[in-house]
């Protein structure tokens, strides 16, 4: 039986099935608008399909991209001897890109990323914690509570602690008092949660520094840590709101752009001001890819203080590809266009 032509699958959940299905769900318009903001990367993404097409076609590739509903269908049609599957978003929760990956393997498919566990993993962020502190990782250890009441107390912290939901989107909290005193305040919050969201909120000491991303696509397979991009990410707050991260991205995102009034935050290397922090980062990167399985392409989060020490927030196994961050990385790391690096790495799995 001859090959059929190498193809690169992209799964991607669109917003508006996401907002549908929590809206049948009972979720209130406002809350499932904000929770299926996440996967604005989907239809920031979408434009660029053709753009895609092209930079694969050019290295002798097929391109498909497939929403995650037909998934299960294009997948068990794909041929397992050419074919590569790259999933656009995770979840298990209020998302379901952790399907995807599973499928593929189902189906014997070859996949850009990490295994489907790790796409659970990442986005419990009490769970992931645990595996990261057992590891010997510098994360926050944190208290978990759930409609009020505590799961597992917080340690005390005189700087404060932190809280933001468990399961929902990456290091924000949802509201502006989410760097509280108090703790009573934190079963107040986690209340708030509960009720908007349906979500347990993660509590853990308030730790100081500027917000870094270090974001990694590993072009070619052999490619290591050296290949990370580690940036300090300037958005002039603390730490971002649920209404700081709509603003960036999506239709919120596209709106500001036509008003005008869309900013992006700064970007900094680390390296050139905090050299100690960025080969810290890279340790933990590399420390990262060994226990806990991630590869090809992930971003992690940190917190870095002036005195170089690094705290580690969480890990992400499906970075936002079109965000501003991922794009700048591409273009310094590796001197591409995102649907370049991309169809260039995609290449390299399948024909190389």
């Amino acid at each position: 039986m001859p090959h059929s032509q190498p193809t690169l699958i992209l799964v991607h959940e669109p917003v508006k099935a996401c907002f549908d299905r929590l809206v049948a769900e009972g979720y209130p318009t406002e809350r499932a608008t904000e929770i299926s903001s996440y996967l604005a990367q989907s239809t920031d993404l979408a434009p660029e399909f053709g753009e895609l097409a092209a930079a694969c076609g050019k290295r002798g590739l097929a391109f498909m991209a497939a929403e995650l509903d037909d998934a299960a269908t294009v997948l068990a049609k794909a041929d397992p001897r050419a074919t590569l599957v790259w999933t656009l978003t995770d979840g298990v929760a209020y998302f379901r890109g952790g399907a995807s990956p599973a499928l593929a393997r189902l189906n014997g498919l070859r996949t850009i990323g990490a295994d489907d566990s790790l796409f659970a993993l990442c986005q419990d962020k009490f769970r992931s914690g645990a595996v990261l502190a057992a590891l010997g990782l510098p994360v926050p250890a944190v208290g978990l509570a759930r409609n009020g009441a505590w799961l597992v107390e917080p340690p005390a912290s005189a700087a404060g602690w932190f809280v933001k939901p468990n399961r929902l989107g990456a290091k924000i909290g949802i509201w502006a008092d989410s760097r509280i005193t108090e703790l009573g305040h934190a079963l107040e919050l986690s209340r708030r949660v509960f009720a908007g969201y349906r979500d347990d909120v993660v509590v853990q000491p308030y730790v100081a520094g500027r917000n870094v991303r270090a974001s990694f696509l590993g072009l070619k397979p052999e490619t290591g840590v050296e290949a990370l991009g580690i940036a300090f990410v300037d958005s002039g707050g603390d730490f971002q709101t649920m209404a700081d991260s709509m603003a960036l991205y999506g239709d919120t995102g596209q709106a500001a752009r036509d008003a005008g009034i869309y900013a992006e935050p700064e970007l900094e290397p680390v390296a050139a001001s905090q050299p100690a922090a960025d080969r810290a980062i890279r340790a933990i990167a590399q420390k990262l890819t060994a226990g806990v399985g991630l590869k090809d392409v992930f971003s992690v989060d940190f917190r870095v203080e002036a005195d170089d020490t690094v705290h580690l927030i969480e890990f992400e196994v499906c970075p936002g590809l079109p965000c501003f961050d991922f794009r700048d990385y591409c273009r310094r790391q590796w001197g591409m266009s995102l649907a370049d690096a991309m169809a260039e790495t995609a290449a390299n799995r399948l024909l190389r």
